[in-house]
């Protein structure tokens, strides 16, 4: 198994795909951001299951998009102060915003998914996508079971239908289940126009686990 710890440069490539919260290439991360991910740092974010990498095409760049166990790697890490060290004049610049950026979210009460959102003009992240990293961000861990309620309110600028439709679809896949919540009683008004109708019962609980 790989070390666990991340180095700087595969702790920035966490840093930079979810600030652009999409599938990103080795061609655009070189051009916006000089920075490259290597054949090692792929590797070992892949094998750690932090980031997920393809090649479209034989011969081509590989493309990159953070998982839900990253964005929930990159949020513990902000937050316990868990980063590699930086050096000279960029690495203080690069120290205080990362030391900033956790207590920001505090006062506000915001989620690196409601931070980080992709620009309008860029390509959009799919549904699930958008879905699994809302999942991940409040899940204390894989497998955890989460409100569809508080699930929507960090899936912001997505129509209910979308979302609904993308949920029905997930729910087929071996790593995704969604329920009802067993005790009825406890739900509010809310809770209830948040729930999914799957097979015509409404689901108002999800799970993703790991594959």
């Amino acid at each position: 198994m790989p070390d666990k710890g991340l180095s700087l440069p595969e702790f920035t490539a966490l840093l930079v795909l979810a600030v652009e919260a999409r599938e990103v290439s080795n061609s655009e991360l070189k051009e916006h951001y000089k920075l490259t991910i290597d054949r090692k740092s792929r590797l070992k974010l892949n094998d750690l299951k932090l980031v997920e990498s393809r090649q479209p095409r034989r011969g081509r760049a590989f493309v990159h998009v953070l998982t839900d166990s990253g964005w929930a790697r990159l949020a513990e890490d902000l937050q316990t102060g868990t980063i590699p060290p930086q050096t000279g004049s960029s690495g203080a610049v690069a120290r205080a915003l990362l030391e900033w950026l956790p207590r920001f979210m505090r006062r506000t009460d915001q989620r690196l998914s409601e931070i980080f959102q992709p620009e309008p003009d860029a390509p959009a992240a799919g549904p699930e996508s958008r879905i699994r990293a809302a999942y991940a961000e409040l899940a204390a861990q894989p497998g955890a079971w989460v409100s569809l309620t508080r699930l929507r309110r960090l899936l912001t600028g997505m129509p209910k239908a979308a979302v609904d439709e993308a949920l029905v679809l997930m729910e087929r896949l071996p790593d995704v289940n969604l329920v009802p919540e067993s005790n009825q009683k406890t739900l509010t008004p809310e809770d209830r126009e948040a729930a999914v109708i799957i097979g015509g019962q409404d689901k108002h609980l999800l799970w993703i686990g790991e594959l």
